[in-house]
């Protein structure tokens, strides 16, 4: 063979790999149905949040499904979607138990967390072990996302160490120069109260109070006395839902006052806080807006959230961020199965990779980083206060590019 023959076949392989490289990978058959895992918590601590998320999740599913199901790419064809779910009543041990069941014994194509750092952290190393990627939610501890694991992705808020970033700009730019943080010991809410008290001392604020708390505490009644001792020019606590009801309750319940109060939950599940403490007790507090009280323009994929919002309230339920955090999940699996040009795991998360910082959904900007951490969303921080006649309204107060309107400070 000669030299001008050899490099004719060796440019014609070349262009071949290339070829196939660019094709997609058919399977030899699709599957009728593309099955979804999923827990949920019908009781315990993370009730309410957990079945929100599951109802978003699910209203997902009912959307694609009118519409012949998602387009898989490794297919060429739309297949329909349901879920496989069980519910893990907010147990650990239980959901342990349950994710590896749908991995091993349902054998599911995609799995979905539960609810939260705590429900989700059990099905971080299963997913691991047995190389099916994660696609969480709302489990944000930082500790899950690691470089040798790329199994995970977290898709609807960014990792909880990051969270307070714009409140910690917030309280230095305002020159609040006591300030008095209590949180509650698990990663989700320690690992913001290390950001925000790291971040004050490197501004020149030490806080005046740093104590954490059992997440179970359901009376906070001592706990706002020790605090009011202090003198604060700002109280910030970080806890879940019920941790987030019990201190406004108890506040309110004290008559002690505040400058600045700052709470995690009523951002994110309005409706459900308001009706627990009131609208009074949450005047002039702060807090993380999320959608649906945070809305995005510019959206790339999916719907718009009034869009969003009209479709769901068809169903004669109402929306709150856990609602919105399951369908944007929906939607990431959705573009996923949409990007990867192959049916396994692995060509599931180098096509995340692809679309990463290219989506912007109602939720905002999808990014990850390598391990598999958002770093797209990020929470601004805002207040609420009155409107009209016992009504309460809602101003984004920092950063400068979202704000729309100027804090209330001192509160009143």
């Amino acid at each position: 063979m000669s030299i001008k023959t050899l490099k004719t076949f060796f440019v014609v392989a070349a262009s071949a790999v290339l070829f196939f490289a660019a094709v997609p990978s058919f399977a030899k058959e699709a599957p009728k149905v593309i099955t979804i895992g999923t827990l949920y918590a019908s009781s315990g601590p993370f009730a309410t949040s957990s079945t929100s998320q599951y109802e978003g999740l699910k209203f997902w599913v009912s959307q694609v499904n009118k519409h012949g199901g998602v387009f898989v790419k490794a297919f060429n064809k739309k297949i329909p979607v349901k879920l496989a779910a069980y519910d893990d009543q907010s147990q650990t041990a239980t959901a342990g138990m349950l994710y590896n069941q749908l991995i091993t014994r349902d054998r599911v194509d995609m799995l979905v967390s539960d609810f939260g750092s705590v429900l989700t952290s059990v099905a971080v190393p299963l997913a691991k072990v047995h190389k099916i990627l994660l696609f969480d939610p709302t489990g944000t501890a930082a500790k899950f996302f690691t470089p040798d694991n790329q199994f995970v992705v977290l898709c609807s808020l960014p990792t909880s160490g990051i969270w307070p970033y714009a409140l910690a700009d917030f309280l230095v730019q305002k020159k609040i120069p006591r300030v008095a943080i209590v949180y509650s010991s698990n990663d989700f809410n320690q690992s913001q109260a290390v950001t925000l008290h790291d971040k004050l001392v490197k501004a020149g604020i030490n806080p005046v109070y740093y104590e954490a708390v059992p997440t179970n505490t359901s009376n906070y009644s001592v706990l706002l006395h020790s605090i009011q001792a202090t003198k604060p020019d700002a109280v910030i606590e970080f806890g879940f839902v019920p941790n987030d009801i019990a201190f406004l309750q108890g506040l309110q319940a004290s008559a002690l006052k505040f400058k600045m109060v700052f709470t995690i939950f009523p951002g994110q599940q309005f409706d459900l806080i308001k009706k627990n403490v009131g609208a009074k007790a949450l005047y002039y507090t702060y807090t993380y807006p999320t959608p649906p009280l945070l809305k995005y323009s510019d959206i790339n994929y999916g719907p718009s959230l009034d869009k969003f919002e009209k479709a769901y309230k068809a169903t004669g339920k109402k929306v709150d961020f856990l609602v919105v955090a399951g369908y944007n999940t929906g939607l990431i699996m959705q573009k996923t199965l949409e990007t990867a040009t192959g049916f396994d795991q692995s060509q599931f998360r180098k096509a995340v990779a692809d679309f990463s910082g290219k989506v912007k959904t109602l939720d905002g900007q999808f990014e990850v980083d390598a391990a598999g951490a958002q770093t797209g969303e990020m929470l601004p921080v805002a207040q609420f206060v009155p409107k009209g006649a016992g009504g309460i309204g809602m101003t984004i107060v920092y950063p400068k590019a979202l704000k729309t309107g100027s804090e209330v400070y001192p509160a009143p």
